[in-house]
């Protein structure tokens, strides 16, 4: 069933009422589906149709996380009036910088735009002008902000999201998964028209305009250091020699799965490595063994695994990976109360004060302030507790204009009581 233009574009229902409306399940996109493109001259044709069209630009990308190695787009969808939808095949078309310049004075529009940035970057696709319509929705106090609940709590519509998790490397894409995809972007400018209206009404459209600008000028994110210590269940691993194991078996998965283009954990599971690390076994048959072993493909390569942990086992002392690194932040809250007392009660005030006021502007906590930046300051206080001190702080340590003007008076205020009282 096809949805009407008239139809989609309805003004918002009050929340109040949204409950008592049945949404509307969204079937087909309005022009159907959309060929996929996978020829430069096809690309051509839709770098015209974009160029010609108006006003802002909806965008997703999907990728094949759980399946292929690292975090490439596989498909990515655009649309804009005047336009249409389009599907365009990274594969074929791994090169959208013409795309990028027809596009270079548009508003892009992305839900959860983090996620896919950085993808859409790899193909040659970086907004100048941001709207995300998750994060717009976090500012707005919606209970829910993934794309299918928010269209259905705005706009009425409902979508499927059966496809959101599917191998989107597989070649050719099954038509139900690329109805799916064109059905993500088909809404994304009514709702963002929709949430636009909203941030006006509440009086928060320049704290959104803030937070756009920011992810928009965000650096990009730096490898970690020492990834495989982000390996599931690494907190049962009590010694230095278990760690070297984890270490070395990590790093064994890590190439072999960049080798076959395979995500990490369909080569071995997390599970597999933390098991290896405490058994640590000597031969094929005591790998074999082990529960986690017994798949197909954990054991493919069980000669690597085992040349891992041979040579965790044998490493010297000072090549041993410490039990924890330090930081460059302050250390984990739950260990405050017993490291620095005073810490701990300037932490529970500074969140307390967030809280309030995250809840008297009907926003998440971590939207309001970030709580990283209220772990620095109740860790590290200036010597002078003064609103303007504590807003250049808050400033160097990242938070934006809008935040800074909300919090830094209350956040003073408490600090300056609590000094205060230690001191009687």
């Amino acid at each position: 069933m096809g949805v009407s233009e008239t139809s989609q574009t309805e003004p918002p229902v009050p929340e109040d009422q949204q409950a008592e409306r049945e949404s509307t399940p969204l079937l087909e996109p309005r022009e159907g589906i959309p060929p996929v493109v996978q020829t430069a001259t096809a690309l051509e044709r839709v770098v015209a149709a974009f160029s010609a069209g108006s006003g802002p630009v909806a965008v997703d990308a999907e990728r094949a996380s759980g399946y292929r190695y690292g975090q490439r787009a596989y498909l990515v969808q655009l649309r804009r009036q005047g336009s249409g939808s389009t599907l365009i095949d990274p594969i074929y078309c791994p090169d959208l910088s013409a795309l990028d310049a027809a596009l270079a004075d548009a508003e892009l529009v992305l839900h959860a735009a983090n996620q896919d940035l950085p993808c859409l970057a790899e193909i040659g696709l970086v907004p100048r002008r941001l709207f995300d319509t998750e994060l717009a929705g976090r500012l707005l106090g919606h209970p829910k902000v993934g794309l299918g609940a928010m269209v259905e709590s705005v706009l009425g519509f409902s979508l499927e999201k059966g496809h959101s998790a599917a191998d989107w490397s597989t070649r050719p894409l099954p038509e139900e998964w690329l109805r799916y995809a064109a059905l993500d972007v088909e809404l994304l400018v009514e709702l963002r028209d929709a949430l636009h209206a909203e941030l006006v009404e509440t009086g928060k459209l320049e704290w959104a305009l803030e937070e756009f600008e920011a992810i928009l000028a965000a650096p990009p994110k730096l490898p970690r250091t020492d990834p495989w210590r982000r390996t599931s269940g690494i907190h049962r691993i009590r010694n230095r020699r278990a760690l070297a194991v984890v270490r070395e078996v990590w790093e064994v998965r890590d190439r072999i799965a960049q080798e076959r283009d395979l995500s990490p954990g369909r080569v071995l599971s997390d599970a597999a490595i933390i098991e290896l690390s405490t058994a640590q076994p000597k031969t094929p048959a005591e790998v074999t063994a082990l529960a986690t072993m017994r798949g197909r493909g954990a054991r493919r390569h069980l000669t690597a695994w085992l040349r891992a942990v041979s040579k965790a086992r044998t490493l010297p002392e000072d090549e041993q990976p410490e039990q924890s690194v330090p930081g460059d932040g302050p250390p984990p809250a739950h260990r405050w109360a017993e490291r620095d007392p005073a810490a701990a009660k300037r932490l529970s005030a500074a969140r307390s004060v967030v809280a309030a006021l995250a809840d008297e502007h009907h926003l998440p906590s971590e939207n309001l302030l970030q709580p990283d930046l209220v772990r620095r300051l109740a860790w590290s206080p200036p010597a002078d507790l003064g609103e303007e001190v504590i807003a250049e702080i808050l400033r160097d340590l990242g938070a934006r204009n809008w935040q800074v003007a909300l919090v830094s008076h209350p956040l003073a205020r408490a600090l300056q009581r609590l000094e205060a009282k230690g001191d009687e």
